[in-house]
């Protein structure tokens, strides 16, 4: 038996705290989005440089600091974890529906609970 304050205050943090992931996440979309096209930029001009061709891989890389430094950096992204943080409040919430449905609750996306009504038992 839980009150419904406590329900309240349980959802009260939880949306805070995914409104709170927010603002962090936009950035680390944007800087993903950004380094994502500057290397399909890089990589396009290393793909049709006539050179690339001609002379041994790390020459074409050499050849291509943009597409290179680029390439590097959104790898190191990725090691970094930003495939996690890009979608960090959908993990957070997707956490919370396995914890609630035992209590046969839910949450959408911001937060907000949702009650199920309890199943008739006869």
């Amino acid at each position: 038996y839980t009150s419904s304050s406590d329900l309240k205050a349980f959802e009260r943090r939880l949306t805070e705290y995914i409104a709170c992931l927010q603002p962090a996440t936009g950035r680390w979309r944007m800087i993903l989005i950004v380094v994502s096209v500057c290397t399909a930029t890089g990589a396009w001009n290393w793909l049709i440089d006539p050179e690339t061709q001609k002379v041994s891989f790390f020459t074409s890389l050499w050849n291509h600091p943009f597409f290179t430094i680029s390439c590097i950096t959104l790898i190191g992204l990725f090691f970094a974890g930003i495939h996690k943080r890009v979608v960090a409040p959908s993990i957070i919430a997707a956490r919370c529906r396995t914890v609630l449905a035992e209590y046969n609750m839910s949450c959408d996306d911001t937060g907000k609970l949702i009650l199920k009504p309890r199943p008739h038992v006869q």
